[in-house]
């Protein structure tokens, strides 16, 4: 049976207003809890936060939402409907890969739409292997997201169940790489269905083939934009937690936890007063919480951080037709660019960047003809590669070198095309507290995975639930949410409400039509 929180739980402080601790705070109130929300921020959000600069209005985290119907679940626990609340965009293509041979294929996540543009793009071959491959997705999804990820998992003994049997069966134990060119040999797709791992944290060639889930959400689930930007998915939540009772407290951030007998927390101390509780989730950055907790967990070897991003937000008076919503730019190398990653810390020699233009479906984010460019270049953490200070006179100089790039190919006149911009680092990661100075929080190594990874129930502190992407179940803005309701499921004792599904089980045919822009 799974472990719960013992004892009286009615009033419930949740550590931070992210999307995992919003998402707890949902669940929490659907159960009947009372729930105070605490940040130190002046807003929710959380890594999905918000800057605006000169009219131009950028989303400081994820630009990628996948699996709204974990959105709809969070919702849907205080009876509220995610469409009251959001409107979502479901993006065709999903994404545009462009390769540096100067081919690209848009990604569809609608089976005969993908089909089709393989058959292009790669030939009838291919299309049949892409077919096979989309299909083992599902099956892969089926089985994992019942037992190993929207569960919680108390010890390793909790995977020996019949699933464990399926997902051997299905390869889930091999590697990723050789499990993606069983259905494709062609290299350039096989990236578009591993690319995920840049930011897993584990290369493809020794990343587990059950990651390929990953792979599932990004072009098999669809691909979603909510307008007003990523930031309004937090700010939603936050609606519907004040809406359904919650307490939110904004600008202060919890610096101590009281305790009583048996070592229960009895209160959470923030810079502006002492709020009395019967339990906590802290979905605060893992490291906050184990000093909150004034633990650190033994394991026999050391937390492996993600790699880390350098971002540009860019505010430009033009835009580039070749770019649609989501446009992933790969260099020639891959095995070299994992190797600089994750093993001798250097910049990539050779970059795959993501390039998200937000105004294609709304324009209301920038200024009249305006557009809004987000720059993501994947770089190693500050364990392996340059520190926070090195960062602070390589940051301009790496922004230079990842524009000239980008000018190389076909974004020709980006840089004087710039009005405003923001350029973040992992000095900037490290001085929002996080470790390593990655936003991405542990890498998805197989010790670091399922129950191998930091546990949201903790040991010495019987009424204390981790949320997050440093714990259970790991990184990415579904797991997010998948998180929080796990932590709440902790103190509620409520099970799983839904059973995995091929494809999102959030229904799209009410949703607003992609509108036609610049693509």
């Amino acid at each position: 049976m799974t472990r719960t929180v013992p004892g009286r739980t009615d009033h419930v402080v949740v550590v931070g207003a992210g999307l995992s601790g919003l998402a707890a705070a949902l669940h929490l109130l659907g159960a009947g809890r009372r729930v105070t929300v605490v940040e130190r921020d002046p807003g929710p959000g959380g890594r999905a936060g918000r800057l605006d600069l000169g009219g131009y209005r950028f989303d400081t985290g994820p630009t990628v939402l996948t699996m709204p119907d974990l959105l709809a679940e969070a919702f849907a626990a205080v009876g509220e409907s995610l469409r009251d609340r959001l409107d979502l965009i479901e993006l065709h293509p999903a994404y545009r890969a462009r390769f540096a041979d100067g081919s690209s294929l848009d990604v569809h996540t609608r089976p005969d739409a993908m089909e089709e543009a393989v058959r292009a793009f790669a030939g009838p071959a291919e299309a049949a292997g892409y077919r096979r491959l989309r299909s083992w997705l599902e099956e892969l999804y089926r089985v994992q997201m019942r037992r190993f990820i929207d569960a919680n998992l108390d010890s390793p003994l909790d995977l020996l169940h019949p699933d464990l049997a399926r997902l051997a069966a299905l390869g889930g134990f091999g590697r990723l790489d050789a499990a993606i060119g069983r259905h494709l040999r062609d290299e350039r797709l096989r990236r578009v269905f591993s690319f995920q791992a840049l930011y897993a944290g584990v290369p493809p060639a020794r990343a587990l083939a059950a990651y390929a889930v990953i792979a599932y959400m990004d072009t098999v689930a669809g691909v979603f934009f909510p307008r007003g930007g990523m930031h309004a998915v937090p700010r939603a939540l936050a609606d519907a937690a004040a809406d359904a009772g919650a307490e939110l407290a904004y600008g202060q951030e919890a610096v101590a936890l009281e305790r009583g007998t048996g070592g229960r927390v009895t209160a959470v101390r923030t810079t502006e007063r002492r709020i009395a509780c019967d339990a906590v989730v802290l979905s605060c950055e893992l490291t906050h919480a184990y000093r909150l907790l004034e633990r650190v967990p033994r394991r026999p070897l050391a937390l492996r951080r993600s790699p880390s991003a350098v971002v540009l937000h860019a505010g430009t008076d033009r835009t580039w037709p070749g770019l649609a919503h989501h446009t992933l730019s790969f260099g020639r190398a891959w095995r070299t660019t994992f190797r600089e990653l994750t093993a001798t810390g250097r910049l990539m020699s050779d970059p795959s960047l993501l390039i998200t233009r937000p105004t294609t479906h709304d324009p209301s984010l920038a200024p009249p003809g305006r557009h809004v460019h987000y720059v993501l270049a994947p770089c190693p953490n500050t364990d392996i590669g340059p520190d926070a200070v090195a960062w602070r006179s390589l940051g301009p100089r790496y922004r230079d070198q990842v524009v000239a790039e980008l000018e190389r190919r076909g974004l020709a006149g980006l840089g004087a095309a710039i009005e405003r911009e923001d350029l973040v680092t992992p000095a900037h990661w490290t001085a929002q507290g996080h470790m390593a100075g990655t936003p991405f929080s542990l890498a998805h190594t197989f010790g670091q995975t399922g129950p191998f990874r930091p546990a949201n129930l903790v040991r010495g502190t019987e009424n204390a639930v981790l949320a997050g992407c440093g714990t259970t179940p790991g990184v990415g803005v579904p797991t997010a949410l998948v998180s929080g309701k796990l932590a709440a499921a902790r103190i509620t004792g409520a099970g799983r409400s839904r059973p995995a599904r091929p494809r999102s089980s959030f229904d799209t045919t009410a949703l607003r039509p992609a509108q036609k822009g610049p693509a």
